[in-house]
């Protein structure tokens, strides 16, 4: 059995930025082929979010195993009470899936929305990711927008979820 033991960390901390969009970089492209869009992509939105972040608005947690960040997910707040929380940048190393690694992350993620009233949460995934997907689902979010698109680079079924808080 693989070694469970891994902590949150709630904030920025030395590294993890790099390390999240190096973690979206290497997964994404060795399961889907994404390429140095999306990468860059990932980059330039997760470090402009770092550079706004209200610690009373927004979240981001990293999860670290072994010392080194492990996965990743941020709750940018700054159209919640219009078109809801965001919940974005979400993901795990392939070790720690299935270890209650990302159930904890999303948790912790929903409770911050909850705490500040947020009225309701929303993300974009694709088609295919069914081990997210069914993650999301176990936490309320339902299916509210599919279409054909190419936001990240590469054409694949764009999907938006929503959780009602």
């Amino acid at each position: 059995m693989a070694d469970t033991t891994w902590t949150i960390t709630r904030g920025w901390t030395p590294g993890a930025l790099g390390r999240v969009i190096a973690l979206h970089g290497d997964y994404y492209h060795r399961h889907w082929g994404f390429g140095a869009f999306f990468e860059a992509k990932v980059a330039r939105d997760l470090g402009t979010f770092i550079q706004a972040f209200d610690a009373g608005r927004d979240g981001f947690w990293t999860i670290a195993a072994g010392g080194a960040p492990a996965g990743a997910i941020a709750i940018d707040g700054t159209a919640a009470a219009t078109r809801g929380a965001h919940l974005r940048w979400f993901i795990i190393v392939e070790s720690l899936q299935g270890q209650g690694a990302g159930r904890a992350l999303i948790t912790g993620a929903l409770d911050f929305c909850r705490r500040r009233r947020y009225p309701r949460v929303f993300l974009w995934t694709f088609a295919g990711l069914e081990a997210a997907r069914h993650l999301y689902e176990s936490q309320g979010f339902a299916l509210a927008e599919s279409r054909r698109g190419a936001m990240w680079g590469t054409e694949v079924t764009e999907q938006r979820f929503e959780c009602r808080l």
